[in-house]
């Protein structure tokens, strides 16, 4: 991508994502029309809707020929990544958004013929957007990242949300229990895009989860690449960004020791 078309694209997503985001915080207080979708805890928000095709207006006004993959349904049916394609979360963390009010985001990924290029992830209520492009570092809040620290996996602290520990059809819970064991501790902040968004600023150290679309990772790959760290499928293979993945994001350090020793799916 022609680095001015880049440019002009990373401003221009900013833009949406502080209006979309501004949207949202003036309207927190208004009643929630909630729905169900794969399962009572699946939840979506008339909110959800509304964002998402405020940024489908926005980027096909302005750019016809991108394309877009996008939770509420008003993207593309793609079956490639080829071209220009923005990867869309309007809300990622709607239960917190309905329960708390907060501990939830926006998050896009900017990706040319299948390489990762813009990464934005934004706190909507604490006012911090998260940003990459690739090959220019990491930043919060306009303050670029440090390379992560690759500290062993006993130092760690790792996003883990304790459903895989328990008995399920995904992995074995007790290479599970024994990786919790392992670890300093774990943490679950119910927004994938916030788990990355921590594990790129250094406050996780990984993030390990057994299913997750495309557009709750497109955007946070980016950033932990763009710190040094490394995110695959939780057995160690290339993620699909066009269908569900496992997911395994940490330092260098300890990505191979996790999946190697701790993931064994069924």
């Amino acid at each position: 991508m022609d680095a001015d078309l880049k440019q002009d694209i990373y401003n221009q997503a900013i833009e949406w994502i502080r209006e979309a985001g501004d949207r949202i915080r003036e309207s927190i207080g208004e009643p929630l029309t909630i729905d169900t979708k794969s399962n009572p805890n699946d939840l979506v928000t008339q909110m959800d809707k509304n964002t998402e095709k405020f940024f489908v207006e926005k980027i096909k006004g302005k750019y016809a020929h991108h394309h877009l993959i996008s939770e509420e349904g008003f993207g593309d049916k793609l079956n490639t990544m080829d071209g220009v394609v923005w990867i869309i979360d309007p809300i990622d963390g709607t239960m917190n958004f309905v329960h708390q009010k907060r501990n939830f985001a926006i998050s896009i990924g900017i990706y040319v013929d299948g390489i990762g290029e813009i990464g934005l992830i934004y706190d909507v209520m604490d006012d911090i957007l998260y940003s990459a492009k690739r090959g220019e570092g990491a930043y919060k809040n306009g303050v670029k990242l440090p390379a992560l620290e690759n500290k062993r996996l006993e130092e760690s602290i790792l996003a883990l949300n304790s459903f895989w520990t328990c008995e399920n059809r995904a992995v074995n819970e007790k290479k599970m229990q024994e990786l919790v064991k392992k670890v300093r501790g774990t943490r679950s902040y119910g927004s994938a895009a916030l788990e990355f968004a921590y594990l790129a600023e250094g406050i996780l150290d990984g993030y390990v989860t057994m299913k997750l679309a495309p557009w709750d990772i497109a955007a946070g790959v980016i950033l932990v690449q763009e710190v040094g760290g490394t995110t695959t499928k939780a057995d160690g293979q290339p993620l699909d960004l066009l269908k569900d993945n496992t997911i395994l994001s940490a330092n260098q350090t300890i990505h191979e020791e996790i999946y190697s020793s701790y993931i064994e799916l069924k």
